[in-house]
């Protein structure tokens, strides 16, 4: 007979909107073990496996602290409410929890007030308008000011007499809205397949409360051309008027539910689609991730892909964990790809130093969009993007120096037969002001640079090799260049280093918060038209670092919008 030996949950707290599979293990009448699924349509020996879940029936409906999301809320702040944030982040589970979190509630209350202040109407925000994971959340109407009582006490987890509600007849079960703050149980039984008779007791396992996903602090486009940004969308979110924007992420320090891969892919599916781009890079892509998840589900979202995996000659793992670039593209037709810039013809001595899991996919798009101002209407637009990952050990600075000026190289290449526009985007784990760094943005490397000095292959010698002609100039230096402007715009400059004109951070761990991550463009052809806000430490819930429960990257995106400048007659 079929029976059950095991069911276990990978992560027993729920989460809205991530898939819940459970690992049951099963024995077969022969004696083999599996943990394969024996449907009621594919039964084994006259025998197959019922699955079901409940959810615990509440006549209440239940809120969840947003600092906490596995505790009950017992207050709800009205600002927020008057403010007409996401009524999830007004919850709290005690006063103590409210208290903590006001340093950076209250931000959330100032950002709210200035979006009014600025646009004369609350602004809808580019990734928030997409989240709708607090539409679960009832607000209670309360009156007054300050923080408010939410309920009287807990509600009891089990008793005698307790009623459970069927909510789904498979193996798997995905949450929704009207499970928040409610518990869920799982029951599998075997039964025969004839009689349709369960055969010997069910197998039961319950979760923790449902908890919404939790909603991170959303993201405006600042406009740093001149435009009016809410003028460049089209009806589906996208840029029109012949601009397009190109999004660029990198895929512990927060609870173990938050890192799951059920829930991070979610996540970043979330963030990344909300963000409407043009053009996503990607980097640290599994392949089997790529294949099973990203791929599939972007192109739902009308993006058409490409990948390449990292070279593996220093890697004797799972294939399937072997990391690597996509590049996804909507609205725009590949017109050719140029695979990994990876030289040949070096001794296999040195090749075991150069070669490090590096990867660089370089792809040619045409546009779809007309060419709006154009003297050469008709003419096909072109557009080139380099995504890279440059995954080199810190102290291997000649080596990272070395694949950066072998991709610009390429490149090159490609910008003396077409003239071209293009864009260079990535974690390039390179500090502002590094040698690599030095290389992108100003097209050379100071002969004296200290990071010249250790070289043991002689690969950059002479150091006057280290240069390109292509005119790159950093995106996001934009907010560092501007002067005047609105408030936003202000705030922006806040957060740049204006030494380097990089953003202080784009990584931000326990250990380390630096820039590592650019998006370049070639200033003779392309102009930016807005760019993505970015965040401060006090955005960051506090005490946490990247990945955390909001944002599932240790990366923060960056997004630019770009205009395609018209190319003047020979």
């Amino acid at each position: 007979m079929l029976s059950v030996l095991r069911v276990h949950l990978p992560s027993d707290i729920p989460i809205v909107g991530c898939e819940l599979t459970p690992y049951v293990v099963l024995r077969f009448p022969d004696g083999n073990i599996t943990a394969d699924d024996v449907p009621e349509s594919a039964p084994v020996d006259g025998y197959y496996l019922r699955c079901k879940w409940y959810r615990k029936q509440n006549d209440r409906r239940i809120a969840v602290c947003s600092i906490h999301p596995t505790e009950l809320a017992t207050l709800q702040c009205l600002g927020c409410i008057k403010a007409k944030l996401p009524v999830a982040k007004s919850y709290h589970c005690s006063s103590r929890c409210f208290f903590d979190a006001w340093q950076h509630h209250r931000a959330l209350h100032d950002r709210a007030a200035n979006a009014v202040n600025e646009n004369g109407t609350e602004e809808e925000e580019l990734f928030g308008r997409f989240n709708s994971s607090s539409s679960g959340v009832v607000n209670t109407g309360l009156s007054g000011s300050g923080s408010t009582p939410l309920y009287s006490g807990s509600v009891s987890e089990k008793g005698s007499g307790e009623t459970w509600f069927e909510v789904g007849r498979s193996k798997t079960y995905t949450p929704s809205a009207e499970d928040i703050g409610q518990v869920l149980k799982f029951e599998c039984l075997t039964v025969d397949a004839e009689t349709r008779i369960p055969i010997g007791p069910a197998s039961t396992i319950f979760t923790s409360r449902v908890i919404p996903a939790p909603t991170p602090t959303p993201r405006r486009l600042i406009p740093v051309g001149g435009a009016d940004i809410m003028g460049h969308f089209d009806s589906d979110g996208r840029t029109a008027s012949g601009t397009f924007t190109v999004l660029s992420e990198i895929y512990s320090y927060c609870p173990t539910w938050a890192l799951s891969w059920q829930y991070r892919r979610q996540n970043l599916l979330r963030e990344i689609v909300g963000y409407h781009a043009d053009i996503l890079c990607l980097q640290e892509v599994q392949s089997n991730h790529f294949e099973e998840f990203f791929a599939p589900e972007l192109d739902k979202h009308g993006y058409q892909a490409l990948y390449k995996k990292r070279t593996s000659e220093v890697y004797a793992g799972n294939p399937n964990s072997i990391d690597g670039c996509a590049t996804f593209f909507a609205e725009t037709a590949a017109q050719s790809l140029t695979d990994a810039v990876i030289p040949t013809g070096q001794k296999k001595a040195a090749l075991g130093r150069l070669i490090k899991d590096n990867v660089a996919l370089i792809v040619v798009l045409e546009a779809k969009f007309s060419n709006h101002g154009s003297d050469t209407p008709g003419k096909r637009q072109l557009l080139c993007v380099a995504n890279t990952h440059v995954n080199v050990h810190h102290e291997l600075k000649d080596v990272k120096l070395w694949q950066v000026h072998t991709l610009l190289k390429g490149l090159e290449k490609i910008a003396v037969s077409a003239d071209i526009p293009m864009l260079v985007c990535g974690d390039f784990n390179s500090l502002p002001g590094s040698a690599s760094h030095a290389l992108l943005a100003r097209g050379k490397v100071d002969q004296m640079h200290p990071e010249l000095v250790v070289d043991p292959l002689g690969i950059l010698r002479p150091a006057t090799k280290l240069t390109h002609q292509l005119p790159l100039v950093s995106a996001y230096s934009s907010f560092a260049r501007m002067v005047g402007g609105s408030m936003g715009l202000g705030q922006q400059r806040s957060r740049m280093d204006l030494k380097t004109n990089e953003p202080l951070f784009t990584n931000c761990t326990r250990d380390f918060t630096g820039t590592l991550d650019y998006i370049f463009y070639t200033a003779d052809s392309l102009t930016v038209e807005s760019l993505l806000e970015l965040l401060d430490e006090e955005s960051l819930r506090k005490d946490t670092a990247l990945p955390s429960p909001e944002w599932s990257s240790d990366h923060i995106a960056l997004l630019a919008e770009f205009q395609c400048m018209p190319r003047t007659r020979q």
